[in-house]
């Protein structure tokens, strides 16, 4: 994962919730991303498209905003979901773009 973290408010309550089932996901996730050869900048685009492939605006936030911090550039974001269109549809791929949108029109804003 990414050096710094910005887990949501539904993420933090989950983690009060259940402490070492939260641990033991985020270790699984780490694990996944250390286990093979590609770089970081891919595994979080890869992440982002099957965010907007399962119509998840809380993890499109959350990966845009991984890949943005990956040094993924919001052209990058872009042009991974505009390459769904023709596997998920218009108006899916569309969704998905605004809510990038959302995390990249906020860090712009920075």
């Amino acid at each position: 994962m990414s050096e710094q973290k910005i887990p949501s408010r539904h993420y933090h309550k989950l983690n009060e919730l259940f402490p070492e089932a939260m641990s033991a996901l985020e270790n699984l996730g780490s694990t996944i991303r250390r286990a093979g050869p590609i770089d970081e900048k891919t595994i979080d685009l890869i992440q982002l498209a099957a965010a907007a492939a399962v119509q998840s605006e809380g993890s499109v936030h959350s990966h845009t905003r991984r890949a943005l911090q990956a040094g993924v550039t919001k052209e990058e974001v872009y042009h991974t979901l505009i390459l769904l269109i023709s596997i998920l549809g218009f108006p899916r791929v569309s969704a998905a773009i605004s809510w990038s949108r959302d995390v990249i029109d906020k860090e712009d804003r920075k």
